[in-house]
């Protein structure tokens, strides 16, 4: 077992009391996993305040805390450690515990508003393919090479963070793709990983229930490439307006992708259908089974990660040829009636938009665009009726409804994303408060050849209600009404 001074080397440590050679078991944020020779971080949280905890987790055998603040009382046996900001050393000290394991293998940043799952699920397919062992951290799920983990949040806290990681190590792993959130970045989720490069998508209108204002978002997704070291790689989407500002004040080697301008790493777009991608990267063509402009960036943004990772052209191009969707991102079912109904995870005005455009591109003839919509309750509420208007200006018809509620009232964030809808288009909404009877209305209400776009919650395989999680599946929903329709 590590001794306690052996890793808060590097920390930045105001003072300690009692034996800094204790040695430590284990690591916790959460007093209640605290045991025999555990170190426990007091973090002071938006809604809990760790050094409340200190006693509980002393009780329960904790060797050391590390806090702030030094406590009013002092149990004997346990060593504290005060320090300047613990949210800021939790990861650093977790890093040494589990023996740096961001240094022993590549790790690559994936962040930006839209994108960040579906280039870092199919970064973590192409090394998986080409015989590399890799891990990955996204929405989706959480994996080490073929095992797969639920992902809770899209950056775990640093403790479970850096286990994760060192898993990846000691399971062999060359590399890990994991999605880095702009309240990862705030919040000290990513300290003490050593990263290797870093992508950005692009950024559009979100989390702003959290981050103050656009710029503050804006902010904490720089803030992730200018910390960057010198001898990795910052590569950004120079398409996005904001693509160059990301790496203005990066240490990191800067290179680019783009489709619409010159850039490092050139793509463009030959043909589109609802089968796939006929592309053009850098002279050669390429077929994909994923569809629109949006994954025609996710790929070219993993093709170009993947060469400056040092792997074989070639071959990526192969391999990338035979990528199929990825989880609730522009996957489709088809009735035997010929209906196409779209699941998608467009929770952001620009991502909604972005699919919808795609359809649009993709429609032969007048077959017509049923959109199923709703917004996730306290969230940032300023979207709601941005996202309701453009549903609107790109379907035939509209049903409102239900995404993740939470704690809000699903009747009042339907009222909500009413407002975005012009008193003469009102008569092409619907308004269904239960998700699954509002998409079975737009499967009943399809004709052969129309396209059924259900978005908001792609992969997600539940419906959080009141604080709690129920099984709901948009795709198990879809199946049913077809099959039910064809009888």
């Amino acid at each position: 077992m590590p001794k306690l001074n052996d890793i808060l080397e590097g920390c930045n440590v105001y003072g300690i009391r009692g034996n800094p050679d204790t040695e430590i078991s284990s690591v916790t944020s959460d007093s209640r996993k605290a045991g025999e020779g555990s170190l426990f971080f007091a973090i002071e949280g938006m809604h809990n305040d760790g050094h409340d905890f200190i006693d509980d987790a002393a009780g329960r055998g904790a060797a050391a805390v590390v806090c702030n603040r030094f406590p009013s009382r002092f149990d004997k046996g346990v060593t504290y450690v005060r320090v300047e900001d613990t949210a800021t050393e939790t990861g650093r000290i977790a890093s040494a515990f589990y023996g740096h394991p961001s240094g022993q293998m590549k790790v690559l940043g994936i962040t930006g508003t839209n994108g960040k799952t579906t280039t870092a699920v199919l970064l973590h397919r192409l090394f998986m393919k080409l015989g590399y062992g890799a891990g990955l951290i996204s929405t989706v799920d959480y994996r080490i090479n073929d095992r797969t983990m639920p992902a809770y949040f899209t950056t775990p806290d640093p403790v479970a963070l850096q286990s994760l990681l060192s898993e990846m190590v000691s399971s062999g792993c060359s590399y890990c793709f994991m999605e880095v959130s702009s309240h990862s970045v705030v919040q000290k989720r990513i300290e003490g990983i050593t990263f290797a490069g870093g992508i950005f998508t692009n950024i559009t209108h979100d989390h702003l229930d959290y981050h103050e204002d656009f710029s503050a978002y804006l902010q904490a997704k720089k803030e992730f490439f200018d910390r960057l070291p010198e001898d990795a790689f910052a590569l950004v989407n120079i398409d996005d307006k904001n693509g160059r500002l990301m790496i203005q004040n990066t240490p990191a080697a800067k290179k680019t992708f783009a489709i619409k301008r010159v850039a490092d790493y050139k793509g463009r777009i030959i043909e589109s259908h609802f089968d796939g991608t006929l592309l053009n990267i850098g002279g050669r063509e390429l077929w994909t089974h994923l569809i629109g402009e949006f994954n025609a960036y996710n790929l070219l943004g993993a093709i170009a990660a993947a060469d400056l990772l040092g792997a074989d052209t070639e071959k990526v191009l192969l391999v990338a040829s035979t990528f199929g969707v990825v989880p609730g991102r522009f996957e489709y079912v088809r009735s035997e009636s010929g209906t196409t109904a779209i699941v998608d995870y467009a929770h952001t005005p620009d991502a909604l938009e972005n699919v919808l455009k795609t359809i649009k591109s993709l429609r032969k003839g007048k077959e017509e665009v049923i959109t199923v919509v709703g917004s996730g309750g306290d969230r940032d509420k300023g979207k709601r009726p941005v996202m309701a208007s453009i549903a609107m200006k790109y379907s035939n018809k509209l049903i409102l409804t239900s995404d993740n509620p939470r704690n809000e009232d699903p009747e009042k964030i339907i009222e909500d994303m009413m407002d975005g809808i012009a008193d003469e288009e009102k008569t092409k909404v619907l308004s269904i408060t239960g998700r699954a009877e509002a998409i079975r209305a737009a499967c009943m209400m399809a004709s052969p050849g129309d396209i059924i776009l259900v978005a908001g919650k792609g992969h997600e395989t539940y419906q959080e209600i009141k604080g709690k999680r129920h099984h709901f599946d948009d795709r198990e929903v879809i199946e049913s009404a077809f099959k039910t329709k064809v009888k």
